[in-house]
C-alpha cells in the first residue's frame, strides 16, 4: 500500500512539476543571454502591452519554416507594443547547430529585428510547459497568458495557411476581448535536453 501511494504522490507531483503554464496562468520572467551578448528579461519591456514568446532554434526543419513568418509577425506587431522574443531552448551539446555561435549567424543571416536567447541550463522552457520548436505563448503586459501553441495551421506552405491562430489572439487581446482559441497543437521538433549519464 505504501509503494502505491508513493507511486500516485511521484506522479501527480511530477505532472504539476512539468506541466508547464495554461491560459490564464501568470508566466514568470527569465534573463536569458542575446546573440549580442547582452541579457534579456521581459521587465525590459517597460512600454509592451504584451509578449510573443516563440521558442525556436537553427537546426528543426519546422523552425525553418517558420524564419520569415516569425520576422512578419515581429514586424507586424512590435509597434503596436507586442514584441516577439524569440528563445532557443535546446542543449548545444545534443545539437551543436544550435550553440550561441550558430544563433549569432543566423540572427544576422535573417536580420532577426527581435531577440534571440538561449536559455542556457534548460530552465526557462520546463516552466512554460513548451515541448516543440516552435511553440509559441502570449501574454499580456502582467504576463498572463492568453494563448499557447502554433503560430497557423499550416507550417510547410505559408501561402496555403487557412488559420492564423496567434494573429487571431493578438488581434483578440489587443481588443480587450476573451481570445476565443486559447490553445492548439504545436507542431514541430521535440526540444533536445541533455543526454542522462
Amino acid at each position: 500500500m505504501k509503494i502505491v501511494s508513493l507511486f500516485l504522490f511521484l506522479v501527480f507531483n511530477s505532472a504539476s512539476i512539468f506541466a508547464g503554464l495554461n491560459p490564464g496562468d501568470k508566466a514568470s520572467d527569465f534573463s536569458l543571454v542575446n546573440v549580442n551578448g547582452k541579457k534579456v528579461s521581459l521587465s525590459d519591456y517597460k512600454d509592451a502591452k504584451g509578449f510573443i514568446i516563440v521558442f525556436t532554434c537553427n537546426h528543426c526543419p519546422y523552425a525553418k519554416m517558420y524564419e520569415q513568418r516569425i520576422i512578419d509577425l515581429h514586424n507586424k506587431y512590435v509597434g503596436q507594443g507586442y514584441p516577439i522574443i524569440a528563445i532557443n531552448p535546446n542543449d548545444p551539446n545534443e545539437v551543436p547547430e544550435d550553440g550561441m555561435k550558430q544563433m549569432k549567424k543566423l540572427a544576422k543571416k535573417k536580420k532577426y529585428p527581435f531577440p534571440y536567447l538561449l536559455d542556457e541550463g534548460q530552465k526557462v522552457y520546463p516552466a512554460y510547459g513548451a515541448t516543440k520548436t516552435p511553440h509559441v505563448y502570449l501574454l499580456d503586459k502582467d504576463k498572463t497568458v492568453h494563448y499557447i501553441g502554433a503560430i497557423d495551421d499550416n507550417a510547410k506552405d505559408a501561402t496555403k495557411v487557412n488559420q492564423k491562430y496567434l494573429e487571431l489572439a493578438i488581434e483578440e487581446l489587443k481588443a480587450g476581448k476573451d481570445v476565443t482559441v486559447k490553445t492548439t497543437k504545436a507542431i514541430g521538433c521535440s526540444i533536445k535536453t541533455k543526454s542522462k549519464t
